[in-house]
């Protein structure tokens, strides 16, 4: 790419691999369907294309929306816009083509990628335009966490700015590197700050209107948080942003007036249960089993991953209370346990049932512990059963509207994590000098804070435009298109940011040495890349070309 490469050529070059992608999009939607509908079978046998062309649809979200944002007036925005699109269109030929060859229409495409312009965006970012950009970013310090979005959002944004600053950064390392439970009195100054009731509506103690909602407000208190400690911090959020919104989807008025107030303030600290040892991301297999009994139901069987479970007062356990196959048997039980510090659980009711956890040794996301869980017995009255009889084998909907929010939720937990980890790469450059000069005045390095940069800020530009979405009503498959692009750049931006701090970075006492333990995990959670990509992504996409198709 070179220098005078501008905005409108990024669009244009946009443009053109949009339609290369709805060319491959009406192409893999007949390869995977018989009769206007999607086939598993065929789904199946096409999941490596069905895995790129998620992704690619991401890659041209999240860059359209960073070009299209781009403010003409100022040198920084149009630069990293051209940085994006040099560092981005290359990889997504790559994507068009291999789905191309794999439906047998390479030719086809080929022609269409010939265009002057995707021939010099295709050679990727110039030395010279990276070196530029990554002076600049240097140079501006923390100029590169500028965004502008509306009044109160910036309000948030920076209030809990200072918040994480001066209360989560001070104990994030203690709390890393010594695996601590985060401590109570942190937890006492997030309730004050009303941090577990953004997606809650203010009739019900929260922060969110009454009609609509305010995802951007969320988006901003997320990154805050996250910059500081992803896991004492931003992702405290996580769990009431689930199952508030599950409530507000499925529950009785009476379990709204009930249970939303008390999240909102934090009385109930929360935790969500759905992960089993056998089956993972295959939600349709879980086998938790509820038994009815008089007055309420029975758990027994096995949980993993439930995070948060010791400290939190009720967990959100998705269990099976009926005989029906797949999504259909599902509900949600609202489980009640006392508060324990530490890593292990064993609560024994007064009638004898009895819930077992141990905290699961982890690499990273350190401070609220991920549980083994474990039920015997357990008796769960029918008042929690969320939307009451009526809710019985529809737990899986009621989840996914939960998911949703966690899912955009996370995107921000990613943009947190980024931009603490680039942070520290221009602090560290700034002061480290090498072979004469700083590290900052390297050209290699340079390079290296611009692509990090660049990747970044499509991500950051692409939840918040989601997040509209969703307040808006709508955004539900686009959140899980954030969630895979930031949660893949998490992984990419800390790993570069290590690696400018050489052998410091490997160290513990080194700040970027925590974050990319702790952003390896964001591609797991909330739905793991694949099951996102194959399961969410791709299908909604092909699934709704084909009713479109259809009409």
């Amino acid at each position: 790419m070179n220098e005078e490469t501008t905005i409108d050529d990024s669009l244009q070059a946009i443009a053109l691999l949009d339609s290369v992608y709805c060319l491959l999009r009406e192409r893999l939607a007949l390869a995977c369907s018989k009769d206007g509908k999607l086939d598993e079978a065929l789904l199946s046998e096409h999941q490596l294309l069905c895995y790129e062309f998620a992704f690619a649809a991401a890659e041209l979200r999240s860059l359209r929306q960073l070009v299209e944002q781009a403010d003409e007036s100022s040198k920084f925005g149009p630069l990293m816009a051209q940085v994006c699109a040099g560092e981005t269109v290359p990889e997504t030929m790559r994507r068009l083509r291999a789905i191309a060859s794999g439906l047998g229409c390479g030719g086809d495409v080929a022609g269409m990628l010939a265009d002057p312009i995707l021939a010099d965006l295709a050679g990727g970012v110039s030395p010279q335009v990276l070196a530029k950009a990554g002076a600049m970013i240097c140079e501006g310090g923390d100029a590169f966490k500028a965004i502008t979005t509306n009044e109160d959002v910036d309000l948030a944004r920076e209030m809990f700015g200072r918040f994480a600053k001066e209360c989560v950064e001070p104990l994030a390392e203690q709390i890393h590197r010594e695996d601590l439970t985060i401590p109570d009195e942190l937890l006492d100054q997030m309730r004050e700050l009303g941090v577990f009731g953004l997606s809650i509506p203010e009739k019900f103690g929260g922060t969110a209107p009454n009609e609509g909602e305010n995802t951007q407000t969320m988006i901003a208190v997320t990154e805050a948080l996250s910059e500081a400690s992803l896991g004492a911090g931003g992702s405290l959020i996580t769990r009431p942003e689930i199952l508030s919104r599950a409530i507000l989807a499925g529950g009785t008025e009476e379990q709204k007036r009930e249970w939303l107030p008390k999240i909102a303030s934090g009385e109930k600290l929360v935790a969500i249960s759905i992960t089993e040892p056998d089956f993972g991301s295959d939600a349709a297999s879980l086998n938790l089993k509820g038994t009815k009994v008089d007055g309420g139901w029975l758990l027994n069987g096995a949980k993993t991953w439930c995070t948060f479970a010791g400290k939190a007062d009720v967990l959100m356990v998705v269990t099976r209370t009926g005989n029906e196959p797949g999504f259909k048997g599902l509900s949600i039980l609202l489980v009640e346990k006392p508060r324990v510090d530490g890593h292990a659980i064993d609560y024994v009711q007064d009638g004898g049932g009895r819930m077992i956890g141990k905290a699961i040794p982890t690499i990273g996301y350190r401070g609220m512990h991920s549980f083994d869980m474990s039920y015997e017995d357990f008796f769960v009255p029918d008042s929690h059963v969320l939307g009451g009889e009526a809710g019985l084998g529809r737990g899986f909907y009621f989840t996914m509207n939960g998911m949703t929010g966690g899912r955009i939720q996370t995107a921000a937990r990613a943009s947190g994590v980024m931009l603490a980890a680039i942070a520290a790469a221009i602090c560290y450059t700034n002061d480290r000098a090498i072979f004469g000069k700083p590290l900052s005045q390297h050209q290699l390095i340079q390079c290296k804070i611009a692509s990090i940069t660049a990747r970044f800020m499509a991500s950051r530009v692409l939840a918040y435009s989601v997040a509209k979405q969703m307040d808006e009503g709508g955004g539900q498959m686009e959140a899980s298109l954030a969630k895979l692009f930031a949660c893949r750049s998490a992984e990419i931006v800390t790993r570069e940011a290590l690696q400018i701090h050489g052998g410091m970075g490997y160290a513990e006492e080194c700040v970027v040495s925590r974050l990319f333990v702790d952003a390896r995990v964001l591609s797991i959670f909330e739905g793991a890349e694949e099951a996102l990509a194959l399961r969410v992504i791709a299908r909604g996409i092909l699934a709704q070309h084909l009713k479109t198709l259809g009409e």
